[in-house]
């Protein structure tokens, strides 16, 4: 099926995400070392540079912006340095800094405010070389013990937070395991769906039913909960989010630039921000 879509910025991205603060979306560029924000009725997006590529973003709790660059996590203050030419970026933690085939690639907070992302290969072998991490003020970096990938993608979690949902971006599936947060422990791997011939899985998000939604090759797909197919529609994308009033929103970032689509009666689950209060 199609839905009614409006485009809110001709510029390309990944690693979509809704800030309830200043009522943006906020993505990174692709393709280019740069970070964009923007509201419906903003007259133009707002868009700094990056010192380097962006695999993921995340809003904290004190209002800065976690970024996760190709090989290390750091803070930005964008209420400082919005309309600065190049944002600022405060290093928090490297990733991988032995391994020089990988780069973040993907990641959001889980319900307790802690970071869960992944890592890709960017090497021509294309190998699964690709792992999961968990980072907090409390625990630090964590390896998470899931298998390998070649890309990250898909990461999003359950209300309750003990259900998180992940897929290698290269692959056919769409997994799910159970996730324990305050212990950094996953376990029970489980095919949450198998993907249609050729399609590949992207940016994913869970809406108020605990319906889970994926970008994948020219569609985002609905789930139900069980892992049946809802619905689809045409619109080819890498990363979605959704947001606005009551997040009854749902927004779509890829080549293509970013867009709003039109799905009425669906609402989604709100980003736990990320909390980066020191641990006490």
């Amino acid at each position: 099926m199609t839905a009614p879509s409006l485009r809110l910025s001709q510029h390309p991205g990944r690693c979509l995400r809704w800030d309830a603060r200043s009522h943006r979306w906020w993505w990174a560029g692709d393709g280019a070392h740069a970070v964009h924000a923007v509201a419906e009725r903003d007259p133009a997006p707002l868009a700094c540079r990056l010192p380097d590529a962006a695999g993921l973003l995340a809003h904290c709790a004190s209002g800065r912006v976690l970024l996760g660059l190709s090989k290390r996590l750091g803070f930005s203050e964008p209420g400082r340095d919005a309309r600065a030419r190049q944002l600022r970026v405060q290093p928090l933690v490297a990733v991988d800094a032995a391994e020089p085939r990988t780069a973040i690639s993907d990641g959001c907070t889980d319900r307790r405010g802690f970071l869960v992302f992944g890592t890709r290969n960017v090497a021509k072998d294309g190998r699964a070389i690709g792992s999961f991490y968990q980072l907090s003020s409390k625990h630090g970096l964590r390896r998470l013990a899931l298998p390998v990938v070649a890309e990250a993608s898909a990461i999003c979690f359950s209300a309750d937070g003990k259900r998180m949902f992940f897929a290698d971006a290269r692959g056919s599936q769409l997994l799910d395991c159970d996730y324990d947060a305050e212990r950094g422990r996953v376990g029970a791997v489980r095919v949450f769906a198998q993907l249609d011939a050729g399609a590949t899985p992207r940016g994913a998000a869970l809406d108020a039913a605990g319906c889970l939604w994926n970008a994948q090759s020219g569609q985002l797909v609905q789930y139900a909960p069980g892992g049946k197919v809802v619905r689809r529609i045409a619109l080819d994308c890498s990363s979605i989010a959704f947001g606005g009033a009551g997040l009854t929103q749902l927004a779509a970032v890829g080549e293509g630039g970013l867009f709003t689509v039109s799905v009425p009666g669906v609402a989604g689950q709100p980003d736990s921000p990320f909390d980066d209060h020191p641990s006490q």
